[in-house]
């Protein structure tokens, strides 16, 4: 096979097993910020809190660290849960969720990013799973399972997500809340409880998104800067409240950021990343699947 053929192929295949990390990461963000209209800048902080406790557990219990986030997702849901209280109380029930509430989660962020230098020290942190060394061979293309099963595992998690917002009536008055509260209240649904709920739910993605990343790479307190506009621009891109177009972005900007990372180095790859996305918006502005207004 041709060089440049073979290093093409093994760019896509690593660019959507990267996208499978941004989607897994830009899910709960979707959830938050898409069907919420809460603009949680906080989330990648988040999610590296969830990444540096599972490098400890894994530390100290020596299991798998996508198990580890799966048993850590309780915890982050009633976390989500209690900022979301904290959220409402002080800013959205007297209509100050713009400026002041987008201050309040980089507070938030800020205070989980000294916390955890405070805690752990400012060192990276990587765990050594039981695949992570190992990687499949399918003619010139390889599959590394320390970026396969995580993505893989970060797919489970978002289908089950979109049944769970499409089969239940919880998930569909989720899908409502943003929309029309007074149809909800009508219902004699609490507004208040259900994006309590899904706040939970986007911060519990979040802690699914940490153990993936701590798998794929070393992270440390200050990782989550990386993500900040990726995921933005990942839920963005796929359309707000979109969990297919959040995964198809996902995997465009993974495989957009690798290839060119792979041919012309990876200064240029998130430089070329966002101008696809701001082409994509200059054509379609509410992005792949979003709904025009």
């Amino acid at each position: 096979m041709d060089p440049d053929l073979a290093l093409l192929l093994n760019g896509i295949v690593s660019g959507l097993l990267l996208g499978g990390l941004y989607a897994a990461a830009a899910a709960g963000l979707s959830v938050s910020f898409g069907m919420l209209d809460v603009v949680n800048i906080a989330h990648p902080a988040f999610m590296v809190l969830g990444s540096l406790i599972v490098a400890l557990l894994w530390a100290a219990t020596g299991l798998d660290p996508l198990l580890l986030s799966i048993l850590l997702t309780p915890a982050f849901w009633a976390l989500g849960a209690a900022i979301y209280v904290a959220y409402h109380h002080f800013f959205e029930r007297r209509g100050d969720e713009a400026i002041q509430g987008l201050a309040f989660f980089f507070g938030v962020m800020f205070i989980i990013e000294v916390g955890l230098v405070l805690a752990i020290g400012p060192e990276q942190h990587f765990v050594d799973a039981a695949y992570a060394n190992t990687t499949w061979r399918l003619g010139e293309i390889d599959l590394p399972l320390r970026m396969l099963v995580p993505a893989l595992v970060s797919f489970a998690a978002i289908g089950g997500l979109v049944l769970f917002l499409r089969r239940t009536f919880t998930g569909r008055a989720i899908a409502a809340v943003a929309q029309d509260r007074e149809a909800l209240r009508l219902l004699a649904i609490d507004p208040v409880r259900i994006k309590r709920l899904a706040f939970g739910i986007s911060i519990a993605m979040a802690a699914l998104a940490g153990g993936a990343l701590v798998v794929v790479q070393p992270v440390d307190a200050w990782s989550g800067h990386v993500f900040i506009g990726r995921v933005f621009a990942v839920v963005i891109m796929g359309g707000l409240s979109s969990l297919g177009g959040c995964v198809l972005a996902a995997l465009a900007f993974g495989v957009v950021e690798n290839v060119t990372a792979s041919f012309y180095g990876p200064s240029w790859s998130p430089a070329v990343a966002f101008g696809c996305l701001l082409l994509v918006l200059a054509v379609r502005p509410q992005g792949f699947f979003g709904r025009t207004a």
